[in-house]
């Protein structure tokens, strides 16, 4: 096998592993949560705090994640993640007790910071070790993919089938892309040497700068899970088109799926600060549009935006914290999640809660747009503790 093939088998593995453990087993839930409501009888604040309690369990797998250094345990719990995602897409189409629902998305949080964290990992270290460019661009395309795949899916399934029947042809799809993900992922190489014999060196951070990052990036988890958990609900409380989140949803997951090989190129341009700042200013814009303006076109940019930039931020971040510690990428990729997860823990259940007083989302989105200014000042911050260090 040539090393190109080689690679095309790892990030193939990467990109349906994280169809798989995000889009399947963590986002079906967006474009399924109005169903849910329908015929289930969720309410809007119980749908806010269930989507609270998946990030719970996706925080809970970033501080594991960040606590790990052994390649061979993080392997083995990449794997354990891809089986848990499809156990728990069974379950919640098994069940209407809320309590079996809480436990089933907070372990389908679990399994989704496997996939982003460990897996990213693996794959970013597989990379740097076989001398390819450190970037997880492709690999990450696997999130809007499974976004889109899941929005599409839904779709056309709910003329057809419950919500209940749709978590279980979920599981289903899961259980044929389990095969590909699990097999494609070599298991790691725990030497400190590249293939071409150069020697892994991690080089970490400033505290300074470290601390800055964290809080930028615990600004983008605000402003990427308000509108991420509950864009289709938003878009269908909208007037005039009631209907159409779930299309808005499938536009979010296609502008996703090739955003992050397009800012890895405007990476390699501008650098990664200057491309993470663009990133934050245009998912400001992307939030705003769809509450203010009721136009379909206008609704479905501001998403298209939305998608683009969200996951363009989490991929540039976690590339740049898996080049400070080569030997052991997932490390630091999880103390960034952290921060981003305590975002996502707080912010579904405020937004959730705020809803439910108001009778609409705008509030939450209006939150989310004032702390990714936050983030933005951070950013401009950043920019300038990087040019200290490099004067030093």
């Amino acid at each position: 096998m040539t090393p190109q093939t080689q690679r095309l088998k790892v990030l193939s593995a990467g990109i349906l592993s994280l169809i798989l453990m995000l889009g399947i087993a963590r986002f079906s839930y967006t474009p399924l949560l109005p169903l849910m409501q329908q015929q289930a009888g969720l309410g809007i604040s119980a749908g806010g705090w269930l989507a609270a309690i998946n990030y719970l369990g996706y925080f809970s797998g970033a501080l594991i994640a960040s606590l790990i250094s052994d390649l061979v345990l993080k392997d083995r719990l990449y794997r354990i993640g891809l089986i848990v995602a499809v156990v728990t897409t069974a379950g919640m189409g098994l069940t209407e007790n809320a309590w079996l629902w809480a436990i089933l998305r907070f372990f389908a949080g679990l399994s989704s910071a496997a996939g982003l964290l460990l897996g990213s990992g693996l794959i970013l270290n597989w990379l740097i070790r076989h001398d390819f460019r450190s970037e997880l661009g492709i690999h990450f395309g696997g999130v809007g993919l499974g976004i889109a795949f899941c929005a599409l899916a839904v779709e056309l399934m709910t003329q057809h089938f419950s919500w209940d029947q749709q978590w279980l042809l979920f599981t289903g799809m899961g259980v044929l892309l389990i095969v590909p993900a699990w097999l494609w992922l070599p298991p790691p190489d725990t030497s400190n040497m590249t293939r071409s014999g150069n020697a892994l060196v991690d080089k970490p951070p400033g505290k300074a700068f470290l601390y800055t990052f964290m809080a930028a990036y615990f600004c983008a988890g605000v402003g990427y899970v308000v509108s991420a958990t509950f864009i289709v609900a938003i878009v269908d409380h909208l007037p005039g088109l009631e209907g159409k989140g779930s299309l808005s949803f499938l536009v979010l997951g296609l502008a996703a799926a090739p955003a992050c090989i397009v800012w890895d190129l405007i990476a390699r341009r501008i650098g990664d600060l200057n491309s993470l700042l663009a990133a934050f200013v245009l998912q400001i814009v992307g939030i705003l549009l769809p509450v203010m303006s009721d136009n379909l076109l206008v609704t479905f940019f501001g998403t298209a935006l939305f998608g683009g930039t969200f996951i363009g931020i989490v991929s540039l971040v976690l590339t740049m914290a898996g080049r400070y510690y080569p030997t052991r990428p997932a490390k630091m990729m999880g103390k960034m999640t952290v921060s981003y997860g305590v975002a996502q823990i707080a912010a579904p259940a405020i937004t959730g809660l705020l809803a439910a007083k108001s009778g609409s989302y705008a509030d939450g989105l209006y939150l989310a747009t004032a702390v990714m200014v936050v983030g933005t000042l951070l950013i401009l911050r950043l920019r300038l503790l990087d040019g200290f260090s490099a004067q030093r």
